[in-house]
């Protein structure tokens, strides 16, 4: 199969690309700079010039593509209701290049925080719902549409997300901290399990379908301070939740919440099995806690 895939050369498509190309697709990336189309073409894929901006040539890659992987995301907070709506305009040009042609479009999102202790399910609500729902809605275009849910993190070498920003706090205030009692949890895969999981459903996930890529569903976060805490040789402490912002900065907003879901519909159906280690044993790691 022929892949067109945004965000090619990031931390989950740069595991995406070599996971397609070792299963006998063809992979074009999508790359906005020199260093990322050299990244590209070493990786074994061709590549086509081009960012989220340009519709142009997004619709050519579809257009001359037997299915779509979308990973690219701009991650701008400060212009995160713009970066949304050019995200819902990349998917409805594709539903409109993919219309009727069964070929598939699969998507990356995320999982919403569920404080109610209750877990998300396959059909639950998702980050970035708005642009999920329509990918979904295109199945009845004739898309075979696919949503692919990745866990709060998603983790391996490069990972520059929440863990690693948690690392740097810890660094920075002499303590490991969690927030209130810590036993509210994070789920996890690593981004070789969630690659593999991403060449599955392009492969055969039906239309329509709500994937969860969890390896782990609920990670105490207690238990991630305290590997934290005995890496770095500091001491593992509650925040109070009130104090969870002035302490851990922007990523206090999400430390402190739970996120928990079932992965088993989607191991059923695609036969997806993780592999690669967990969270904790990845902690071990040294590429954490380099400066």
């Amino acid at each position: 199969m022929r892949i067109f895939v945004t965000g090619a050369s990031g931390f989950i498509g740069s595991a995406v690309v070599p996971e397609l190309i070792s299963a006998g697709h063809e992979v074009v990336g999508l790359a906005r700079s020199n260093a990322s189309a050299a990244a590209l073409s070493a990786a074994g894929a061709q590549v086509r010039r081009g960012d989220l901006l340009d519709l142009d040539s997004l619709r050519a890659g579809a257009e001359d593509s037997e299915g779509v992987i979308h990973l690219a995301f701009i991650h701008d907070f400060a212009q995160y209701e713009e970066n949304q709506r050019t995200d819902r305009g990349v998917i409805d040009m594709f539903g409109d290049v993919l219309e009727g042609s069964g070929r598939p479009l699969v998507i990356a999102s995320g999982l919403v925080p569920l404080d109610s202790g209750k877990p998300g399910v396959e059909d639950g609500e998702m980050i970035r719902w708005a642009t999920a729902a329509a990918t979904i809605r295109l199945a009845d275009r004739g898309v075979r549409s696919v949503v692919l849910g990745l866990p709060t993190t998603t983790h391996g070498e490069g990972d520059h997300g929440f863990i690693h920003r948690i690392v740097q706090v810890s660094r920075e205030r002499g303590v490991s901290g969690y927030v209130g009692d810590g036993t509210n949890t994070w789920p996890a895969a690593h981004r070789l399990d969630a690659a593999r999981l991403f060449r599955l459903a392009v492969e055969k996930a039906p239309a329509g379908t709500v994937l969860h890529a969890l390896a782990e569903p609920g990670i105490a976060t207690r238990d991630i301070a305290e590997v934290i805490g005995r890496t770095l040789d500091l001491p593992v402490t509650s925040i109070a939740p009130d104090d969870a912002m002035a302490h851990f900065g922007w990523v206090g907003a999400f430390w402190g919440t739970s996120v928990t879901g079932d992965s088993g519909p989607t191991r059923e159906m695609l036969g997806w099995e993780p592999t690669h280690p967990t969270l904790l044993e990845d902690l071990a790691e040294p590429y954490y806690f380099q400066h």
